[in-house]
Order: C-alpha cells, then structure tokens, then sequence
C-alpha cells in the first residue's frame, strides 16, 4: 500500500515528466508521440469493432502501424498551424476564435486531409490513379464529417485551452474521429448519403 511520501513522490515526478515534456524544447516531439499513438489507439478501437462485425478476421497490425504515421504526418501539421494561429491571431475574444474556427475548416482541414491521404497513399505504395481514386471517393466524406463535429471542439480549444496543449486536446477530442477516420479509410464505398456504420 502506498504511503503519503510515496504518492507525493509519484506526484512530483509526473509533474516534473509533463513539465519537460510540454516544454517548448519538447512540445512538438509530445506532440508527435500523442499524434502517433492515438492514431493507433483509434484503428485498433476500430478493427476490433470490425472483427466484432465480422468483417476482418484479424488484427492488421500494419495498418494500425500505417494509422499511426499517418496521425504522425497530421500532428507535424497541427503542431505548426496551432503555433501559426496563435502567432497571428493571439486574442481569445469570440471573434478572434471564430476566425480561428473559419481557417482551420477552410483552410488547415482539407490539407491535412490531403497529407493524410498521401501519407497513406505513400506507405501503401498506391499508384497515382489508386491514390486519386480514394481522394476522389474518401476525402469529401471526411471533410464533410469534419464540419459536424470540429467548429464547436476548436470552440473549446482555441477559446479556453493554453497554446501548448493544443495538439493534445485536438488528438483528444479526435480519438472517435480516428475510428472514423480509420473505418472510412478501410472499409468500401462511403458515400455522403450513408456514412460508415
């Protein structure tokens, strides 16, 4: 059983650990890290629902790994546009983070929705017409997914969350939107009418 002085012991080196690691010398590489691996929480969320469906026979342990780089390549970009956005627009008054809110949707989601996609398209050595053909038929859905969700959680985000904890919070918030993400990106014919199940 822990005693007091063992608890305020486990207290401090958490905080010592979280005061490093949000750090500005460290902050993109913990951005990074959470970026990576709740990517890769959020396939394996999602293939098991697929195994559970019967779908899939078996954990793909490549794809949750290809998930991962391709949260990796999204959290690089997040890292930077949160650091731009608030460079630029450093208020926090409701017309400053509706600003915010509007360049993020327009302007940072359908980009990174494109690194992702040629992330993946890279790692799973699509061909230029495979890979425009998921573009095509994959990237409107997740935007038009992203509407319906994002504007009220960067709501929070840019209006009550400190700079530094940005990315974690988004990646946070993105965890189902990464089960999303992944089943869209693995399953069959998704179609604005009847999204993924």
């Amino acid at each position: 059983m822990f005693c007091r002085a063992r608890w305020r012991r486990v207290l401090q080196g958490l905080n010592r650990w979280h005061s490093v690691a949000f750090s500005k010398r460290y902050l993109l590489y913990t951005n990074l890290g959470i970026s990576f691996s709740l990517s890769m929480v959020g396939d394996t969320m999602e293939q098991s629902y697929e195994r559970y469906l019967g779908e899939i026979d078996a954990w793909n342990g490549t794809r949750t790994l290809r998930m991962g780089l391709g949260g990796l390549t999204v959290g690089l970009v997040c890292h930077y546009w949160y650091q731009y956005l608030d460079y630029r627009y450093p208020d926090r008054t409701i017309r400053t983070v509706m600003r915010k809110i509007l360049l993020d949707q327009v302007i940072c989601s359908p980009f990174y929705i494109t690194v992702f996609f040629i992330t993946m398209g890279l790692l799973e050595r699509q061909s230029w017409q495979e890979f425009r053909e998921e573009v095509m038929e994959k990237a409107l859905v997740l935007y038009v997914a992203e509407w319906t969700f994002w504007p009220a959680a960067q709501f929070i985000n840019f209006f009550l969350i400190k700079p530094r904890y940005r990315v974690f919070y988004d990646n946070s918030m993105s965890l189902g939107y990464d089960i999303y993400t992944s089943g869209l990106k693995y399953r069959k014919k998704p179609s604005l009418e009847n999204p993924v199940k």
